[in-house]
């Protein structure tokens, strides 16, 4: 049996482990094992990829909603893409009424011309400067999207008269989009997954997720 005593009474071992608490923060969060074979954690009530937290937090921490701002809040796998090309095709039909075939939407992803909120900080080596966090308040673009909870969102969007755009989809086609999309990159080491499997992992994770979606109606229908 462990001897906890000697363990909790050392102030060396104890200290270390407040330490290594603090430096990875994900060691605290409930985690289990995703679609892809992947680590996914609990954070602020939604699951969420380990590569992402970092750009989420820095996202919450740092991003100044501005009044222009628009956002586009989906959960994943409903119309995310869709979406996103009408967005900009909508919002930029003034530039583009003599240049069709010079359009953005023909040459660029809709991925690449609304970013999401975190910005492929996680992703980006160079993100992180003498060891601190990008800062995100100038970031000039004025439509990104999220899948991030209503909840979650930083407060400046919240306080700011931006407008947000929440689409939701059916959730039997969400999740047999999700079950394919996401079984392409599981690794073949691993058995692949099967329906029944995958749908009691999409229920446990949208039994998180789902609230957000009634979040933004609500919060909408009292604006």
């Amino acid at each position: 049996m462990e001897n906890t005593q000697g363990k909790e009474s050392n102030p060396i071992i104890r200290d270390k482990e407040e330490e290594d608490c603090h430096d990875n923060p994900l060691a605290l969060l409930p985690k289990e094992k995703g679609w892809t074979g992947l680590d996914l954690y609990l954070y602020q009530g939604f699951w969420c990829p380990s590569m992402h937290i970092q750009g989420v937090m820095s996202f919450q921490q740092h991003f100044k909603a501005q009044d222009t701002n628009l956002i586009l809040a989906t959960m994943p796998k409903s119309g995310t893409t869709w979406l996103k090309a009408l967005t900009f095709a909508i919002a930029n039909r003034h530039r583009y009424t003599n240049t069709v075939s010079q359009h953005p939407l023909l040459t660029s992803n809709p991925h690449e011309l609304i970013p999401f909120h975190k910005i492929n900080l996680s992703a980006n080596k160079d993100s992180h400067q003498g060891g601190r966090i990008l800062n995100l308040s100038n970031f000039q673009s004025s439509i990104f999207s999220t899948h991030m909870p209503y909840h979650s969102l930083p407060n400046s969007i919240k306080i700011s008269n931006c407008h947000i755009v929440y689409l939701c989809r059916n959730p039997y086609d969400s999740f047999v989009s999700a079950w394919h999309f996401l079984s392409k990159p599981r690794p073949e080491s691993i058995e692949p997954l099967s329906c029944n499997d995958a749908f009691d992992m999409y229920c446990r994770v949208s039994s998180v997720l789902g609230p957000s979606g009634t979040m933004y109606w609500d919060t909408g229908r009292r604006a």
